[in-house]
């Protein structure tokens, strides 16, 4: 679900950065915000059966699932991950199987946007997001990364009440790199700075 409405920012923040910024930028003020990210968690091997629910999940984690077993079934990605436990996508493993050459549907709803219906209902029964934990999240995590190289990574900033993404400081014409080797590292470093509303976010 996440992935609809953070797809695009998604897309945006997998423009984010290079780790390596290889401009020598200079690290950014700590007090700039941090960008969430959203995750999707392991994957049941056949596509057919959805997985059955943990007894007392909601109707996210249910609709989500609806998601996923459509992925799996018609969407083209037969190992397309359970949602986690809190009802949304694990976003790690998912850009994992977005990242290959040819498989950025996974991003979409699948295959000609299949399983969009899916994905919009699992949206429309998202729990109400705290926007002030989703910033301070996005702002830790923001921080992590330019200490660990990713100096020109920049921090979310709050607009309207609602918490927006940092990363690459010209998303339009992206000046950090997200397949270096300092930025892969970083993010590994810094992935558990998010919390699971905003980690496909950021």
């Amino acid at each position: 679900m996440a992935a609809l409405v953070a797809l695009p920012v998604l897309a945006l923040s997998a423009a984010c950065g290079g780790g390596d910024d290889g401009t020598g930028g200079s690290k950014k003020d700590d007090a700039i915000a941090d960008v969430p990210r959203t995750q999707a968690s392991g994957a049941t091997k056949d596509a057919d059966k959805p997985s059955a629910p943990p007894a007392g999940k909601s109707a996210f984690y249910d609709a989500q699932m609806k998601y996923v077993q459509c992925m799996r079934a018609k969407g083209g990605y037969k190992d397309f991950p359970d949602p986690k436990l809190s009802g949304y996508l694990d976003w790690v493993k998912v850009e994992k199987i977005a990242s290959q050459p040819g498989q950025n549907e996974a991003y979409k709803g699948g295959k000609n946007q299949v399983c969009a219906p899916e994905m919009q209902a699992a949206l429309a029964v998202e729990p109400e997001r705290d926007e002030q934990k989703g910033y301070e999240s996005m702002l830790a995590h923001a921080k992590c990364m330019r200490d660990n190289g990713v100096s020109r990574f920049t921090n979310p900033t709050m607009s309207g009440g609602h918490a927006q993404p940092g990363g690459d400081p010209n998303p339009a014409s992206p000046v950090l790199d997200p397949e270096s080797p300092t930025y892969k590292k970083a993010r590994e470093a810094c992935q558990s700075k998010l919390i699971d509303s905003v980690e496909g976010m950021q």
